[in-house]
């Protein structure tokens, strides 16, 4: 059935706002052409979207023949979404404009098991911190994307698989957000935000079947099969972990140990320890996810045997929980991401390559992760910025 005249425009719209959004100012007849719309309608949309705040004139071309031609750009101002990533010892907070530009952030310390702040406060003191450093108040904020680890069970509305992450367990949590909080929030795994982060702006663009593996704080995984996340029934998917693989003793009451067989062997904490059965004294100090990624990055740069031994080991435990992962999802693509895995560059990546195609009949292609800062934050606004421009764009109401 065709569509009506006012769907027809809301998608033109749409179109040349996404256009405006990847390649920045646009001439009339450079959106005409890139949508296949005449001059006289592309010029039609255009103001029809600058009437409704959503397009600014921006500059004219220079320094081509002809008269200069008026630019149109996204108006940055026509919304603003919200981030959040959460740890045990900080929680990040940042606001960006509907372009994608991060316009403020914060950072909330929260240290210790008893921070004596309950965790609604602590979520409003962050992100109030973030819009602020934005000029903004907390009103303007169409929507907000909180990542943490493990996941909230869609079917009990509880925290699962991350009972290193004191107060967000209560049974009232998401409620009482709900009540703090002016806006839609939405919650999601901080291994899944950093396969959105990817998937939108990194190393997995083009790619609608990849697997992530984030190795920092702790071990984890993103499964994107069709363009999707697949989450699983109580959000766990991904929480490999837990996953038992040998070469390590079989771990059971994993939730309660908060630990599996696979971040036994492979997990940050692992690494260190590897380090002094093999001989290296010169262990820096620190938290182990820090420290696991000083020794990886050295060693992926040492022409020392020992350290070349190291990072062969680290490769071959890393390869072996990534075998059971790719021989059930078959997957196009590997990311490998976290600091203890993008320490190791190109060394690491093409050993766990090597290794994978040892233990394994499915041969993806493993590439390291592409957004190194704070790729959890910024896949939570990227999460949150996909919805606001659903919402702020559609000009079909």
């Amino acid at each position: 059935m065709a569509g009506t005249p006012r769907t027809l425009r809301a998608m033109n719209d749409r179109a040349a706002l996404d256009l405006l959004l990847e390649h920045g100012q646009l001439s009339r007849t450079r959106i005409g052409k890139l949508t296949g719309l005449s001059k006289p309608t592309a010029s039609q949309l255009l103001a029809r979207l600058e009437a409704a705040g959503l397009v600014l004139a921006g500059g004219t071309t220079e320094g081509r023949p002809g008269p200069n031609a008026q630019l149109y750009e996204v108006n940055p101002a026509a919304g603003y979404a919200a981030g959040l990533d959460v740890t045990p010892e900080r929680i990040l907070a940042a606001v960006a404009d509907i372009t994608g530009r991060t316009i403020g952030s914060y950072e909330l310390p929260t240290p210790g098991r008893r921070t004596g702040t309950p965790v609604v406060q602590q979520v409003t003191d962050a992100l109030d911190g973030a819009v602020k450093a934005a000029g903004l108040a907390r009103a303007d904020v169409h929507r907000l994307v909180i990542g943490t680890p493990g996941a909230f069970d869609p079917n009990t509305g509880r925290l699962r698989y991350a009972s290193h992450l004191p107060g967000w367990h209560t049974p009232a949590l998401l409620d009482e957000l709900a009540a703090a909080l002016p806006m839609p929030v939405e919650y999601e795994n901080d291994v899944n935000l950093v396969a959105v982060a990817e998937q939108r702006l990194g190393a997995a663009r083009g790619h609608d079947d990849f697997v992530l593996l984030w190795n920092e704080g702790g071990l984890g995984a993103a499964l994107v099969l069709g363009g999707r996340l697949h989450r699983g029934w109580t959000g766990g998917a991904g929480e490999v972990g837990f996953l038992p693989v040998p070469g390590t003793p079989l771990v059971r009451q994993v939730t309660k140990a908060n630990s599996g067989g696979y971040q036994e062997l492979a997990g940050s904490q692992a690494v260190p320890r590897l380090a002094r059965e093999l001989g290296i004294d010169d262990i820096p100090n620190g938290p182990y996810a820090e420290v696991a990624a000083a020794l990886v990055a050295r060693a992926a740069h040492s022409e020392d045997p020992t350290h070349q031994q190291l990072l062969e080991t680290y490769a071959t435990r890393l390869a072996t929980g990534l075998a059971s992962l790719v021989s059930v999802l078959d997957p196009e693509l590997v990311v490998l991401s976290g600091a203890s895995l993008t320490a190791g560059g190109e060394p690491l990546r093409a050993l766990v390559q090597s290794e994978l195609e040892e233990l394994a009949a499915a041969r993806p292609h493993l590439v390291v992760g592409a957004v190194p800062e704070q790729p959890v934050l910024r896949g939570a606004l990227e999460s949150a910025l996909a919805a606001t421009r659903d919402e702020v764009f559609d000009t079909s109401r």
